[in-house]
């Protein structure tokens, strides 16, 4: 029985994705590059704000120079409109609220800068998550598991009765890398073809289905 669910937090949780393209895109409007459609932004995300600065910049910008200066002035603009668009996913604060209220153990690992990520997530999800855990500088990040082993530390929860439920490839990364059991969700960011190819254990349709992961053995949920 799965006794510690870990939950990945934009494209899983919330649908953060309009916020994070209009901070990008007004820092290219800031530098004279090109924007991208939030389509795009959906592959560019996933390992951190660095990074999503390092792929939204133009091949000839990416001196640390100007990385550094981009990266300030998102992660100011991001800060201060975060919660324009954001939104939790239908069912999604149920389904948090229904498996806390089952005992199940939970908290959030994000590759959001941690200064963000608990107030992103305690404005959503009141009270539900006693724990939320995001990117450290000088830390790597997921899907290396050096903060999930770290977590799962402090919350006293072993391998084999651990669920991380996320939406990309870096999750399910994460939860191999981790000897977990890694559950893709099919509303996020990415593709079931990723998930897949990923080699995610279980696949769910509705956040409902998440609900019932803590019951029964990875190998009857595929396709739920």
């Amino acid at each position: 029985m799965i006794k510690t669910i870990l939950f990945d937090l934009d494209g899983t949780l919330l649908n953060t994705i309009d916020d994070l393209a209009d901070a990008a895109n007004w820092v290219c409007a800031q530098h004279g590059w090109p924007t991208f459609p939030v389509e795009t932004y959906k592959h560019f995300v996933g390992n951190g704000i660095p990074k999503l600065v390092e792929r939204f910049a133009p091949e000839g910008a990416r001196d640390e120079a100007t990385l550094k200066e981009a990266l300030e002035q998102f992660s100011t603009r991001y800060d201060a409109h975060k919660e324009d668009k954001t939104a939790p996913y239908p069912g999604m604060v149920d389904c948090v609220a229904r498996l806390k209220a089952a005992g199940v153990n939970m908290a959030v690992l994000t590759n959001k800068a941690d200064p963000m990520a608990g107030p992103v997530v305690n404005a959503y999800y009141p009270g539900l998550f006693p724990t939320v855990q995001g990117a450290l500088p000088g830390m790597p990040t997921k899907p290396d598991p050096t903060l999930l082993h770290k977590l799962m530390e402090r919350m006293n929860a072993t391998g084999e009765n651990t669920l991380f439920v996320g939406d990309s490839n870096v999750d399910i990364r994460t939860a191999k890398n981790g000897g977990l059991t890694g559950c893709g969700v099919l509303w996020g960011f990415r593709s079931r073809q990723e998930l897949e190819t990923e080699g995610a254990d279980v696949l769910v349709q509705t956040p409902e289905a998440v609900s019932y992961t803590h019951l029964r053995a990875h190998e009857t949920l595929a396709n739920l």
